[in-house]
C-alpha cells in the first residue's frame, strides 16, 4: 500500500495537460462505445430478426452481452491492478471492435448472439478501465470534473441511441449499427497507444494471474444471472432448467469462495467485503441498479399503454432523468466538500426514495408532465448519489487496488440491475394476473393494447403494475440509504494525493 501513493501522484504530475487532455477524448470515446451498444441495438431488433429469423431467442442480443460485462468486470479490474490499465483497455477494445466487426458478418441469429458475447468479453474492459483511469488521471479535487464528462457522454448516448439504430436500420441497413463502433474504437485505441504513457510502478516479481479464480468466476456469474435473466421468460421460476441452474450457481459460489481462499493473488480479493467503505457502496449502488429498472424498463410502457402517448414522446418521459443526471452529478462536489461523500450520497439516495414513493400516487390517467417531472427530480437525486459513492470509494485506495475496487462497484450495480429485471418483472406479473383474473403477462397485454383491443379494465392493471415496481424501487432506495447509514463510515478513509 505504502508504494501505491507516490505512485498516484506521479501519474497525475507526469500527465502533461495536452496529453492528459487527449487520454480523457480516448475514454469518452470508449464510454460512448459502451453506453450507445447498450440502447443502440433495440430499435433495429425487427429487421434484425426479419433479416436472420430466430424472434424466439432475439432477447439473449441483450442478455448475452449483459451476462459477458457483467462477469468479466471483477477479471478485468484485477487484471489492471496487476499489469496496468493501459493494456487492458487496449486489449478489451480490441476484443470489443473484433465482436462488432463479426456481428456485422453474422449470418443467423445464432451466430449474432455469438459475436454479441465477444463484444461483451470488451465490453467488460471498457466500463471498468474507464472508470479506473478517471481517477488515475486526476487528483481527488478535479475528479468531478472528468466523472460528470463520462455521465453526460452515458446519458447522451442513452438518449440518442434508440434514434441512432432506428436510422441506420430504416435508411441504410442493421450490420452498420456495429459497424459504426470501428472508426469510433479506432479513434479511441489510437490516442491511448499514442498518449497513454503510465509511469513505471514497481510489480512483485511472482505476479501471477488466478486463471482458475477468473474461470470459477465467469462460471458462477454466468450460470446465476443466466437464470435471473431468463427465469419467467423462458421457463416458468419452479420448473426443472430454472432450479437446476440456481442449484448450480448456488455450488459454483462455493467452488469460487473455496478457490479464492487459497488463490496467492485472487481475482475477488477478499478485502473488498471486510472493509466498510467499499463494502458499503457495493451494497449501495447494487441497490442503484436495483430501483433503476422501474423507470428503464417499466415507464415506456406506462406512458403509451396508460397516458396513450406514442413511442416518442414515450421515449422522452424517460429520458429527462438523463438530462438532470450528469448536472446533478456535476455540482455534488459543491455538497460532498462541505458535508462529506455518505451524507451527500444519502440525501440523494433519500431524495429518491421519497421520488419513487410518490408515483403510485398520480392521478388516473394523469397527464403527460407529472411523470415526466418525477423523473427530472429522479435524475437529479441519483446524480447526488452515484458520483460521490464512486469518487469517494476510489479515493480509499491507492493504484494498486483502485482497478479491482472500482471493478466490484460496477459489478455490484450490474448484479442489481440483473437481480431487478427479473424481481420486477416478477412483480408486475403478478399484480397483472391479480387483476385480470389470472391470465397474461406484461408483454402480452402491452401487445393488446397496441392492437387497440384492450378494455380500460386492463389499463388499469398496468398502471397498479407499474405503481407495484416503483413502490418495490423506493424500497430499495431506502435499503440503500438503511446501508450507507449503519454500515458505511460517516468520514470515508481518504487518501492524501
Amino acid at each position: 500500500m505504502g508504494s501505491t501513493r507516490p505512485a498516484t501522484r506521479d501519474s497525475a504530475e507526469r500527465t502533461a495537460p495536452a496529453r492528459r487532455g487527449a487520454v480523457v477524448a480516448a475514454l469518452m470515446l470508449a464510454m460512448a462505445l459502451a453506453a450507445l451498444d447498450s440502447t443502440v441495438v433495440s430499435t433495429a431488433v425487427p429487421q434484425i430478426v426479419a433479416d436472420l429469423g430466430g424472434f424466439s431467442v432475439f432477447s439473449w442480443l441483450f442478455s448475452g452481452y449483459l451476462l459477458a460485462v457483467t462477469v468479466t468486470l471483477p477479471v478485468y479490474g484485477k487484471l489492471s491492478d496487476t499489469f496496468g490499465r493501459k493494456p487492458v483497455l487496449v486489449a478489451g477494445a480490441a476484443v470489443f471492435l473484433l465482436g462488432s466487426l463479426l456481428c456485422a458478418a453474422a449470418w443467423n441469429m445464432g451466430a449474432l448472439i455469438a459475436f454479441r458475447i465477444v463484444q461483451g468479453l470488451g465490453g467488460g474492459a471498457l466500463q471498468g478501465t474507464v472508470q479506473t483511469l478517471a481517477a488515475d488521471l486526476y487528483p481527488l479535487k478535479e475528479r468531478p470534473k472528468i466523472q460528470s464528462r463520462l455521465s453526460t457522454v452515458w446519458a447522451v448516448s442513452a438518449v440518442a441511441g434508440p434514434g441512432i439504430g432506428g436510422l441506420l436500420a430504416a435508411y441504410a441497413d442493421w450490420r452498420w449499427i456495429f459497424l459504426v463502433n470501428l472508426p469510433i474504437g479506432g479513434a479511441a485505441l489510437w490516442l491511448v497507444v499514442r498518449h497513454l504513457h503510465e509511469p513505471a510502478r514497481e510489480r512483485p516479481a511472482s505476479a501471477r494471474v488466478d486463471w482458475a479464480g477468473a474461470l470459477a468466476v465467469f462460471a458462477c456469474g454466468g450460470v446465476l444471472l443466466t437464470a435471473l435473466v431468463q427465469g419467467g421468460v423462458a421457463w416458468a421460476w419452479l420448473s426443472v432448467p430454472s432450479l437446476a441452474l440456481f442449484a448450480t450457481g448456488f455450488g459454483l459460489v462455493g467452488v469460487v469462495v473455496w478457490v479464492e481462499r487459497r488463490a496467492a493473488e485472487p481475482i475477488i480479493p477478499g478485502w473488498v467485503w471486510r472493509r466498510r467503505t467499499i463494502a458499503a457502496v457495493n451494497l449501495a449502488l447494487g441497490a442503484l441498479g436495483l430501483l433503476m429498472v422501474a423507470p428503464a424498463v417499466f415507464l415506456p410502457t406506462y406512458a403509451q399503454s396508460v397516458l396513450g402517448l406514442a413511442p416518442v414522446a414515450a421515449g422522452f418521459v424517460l429520458s429527462v432523468w438523463t438530462l438532470s443526471w450528469p448536472v446533478s452529478a456535476a455540482l455534488s462536489q459543491h455538497v460532498y466538500r462541505r458535508i462529506g461523500f455518505r451524507d451527500t450520497a444519502m440525501l440523494g439516495i433519500g431524495t429518491a426514495a421519497l421520488i419513487l414513493f410518490a408515483f403510485p400516487f398520480l392521478p388516473y390517467p394523469g397527464a403527460a408532465w407529472q411523470p415526466t417531472l418525477l423523473m427530472l427530480l429522479l435524475g437529479g437525486a441519483l446524480g447526488l448519489f452515484q458520483l460521490p459513492l464512486i469518487v469517494g470509494v476510489q479515493s480509499t485506495v491507492g493504484w494498486a487496488e483502485r482497478g479491482t475496487t472500482t471493478a466490484s462497484v460496477l459489478f455490484c450495480r450490474q448484479t442489481g440491475q440483473t437481480v431487478g429485471a427479473a424481481v420486477f418483472g416478477a412483480v408486475a406479473n403478478g399484480v397483472l394476473a391479480a387483476r385480470l383474473g389470472g391470465a397474461g403477462d406484461l408483454d402480452s397485454v402491452t401487445r393488446g393494447l397496441d392492437a387497440g383491443t384492450a378494455p380500460q379494465a386492463t389499463r388499469h392493471a398496468i398502471a397498479d403494475a407499474v405503481h407495484a415496481v416503483y413502490m418495490g424501487a423506493a424500497c430499495a432506495a431506502g435499503l440503500a440509504f438503511l446501508v450507507l447509514l449503519f454500515l458505511a463510515p460517516r468520514r470515508f478513509p481518504v487518501l492524501k494525493d
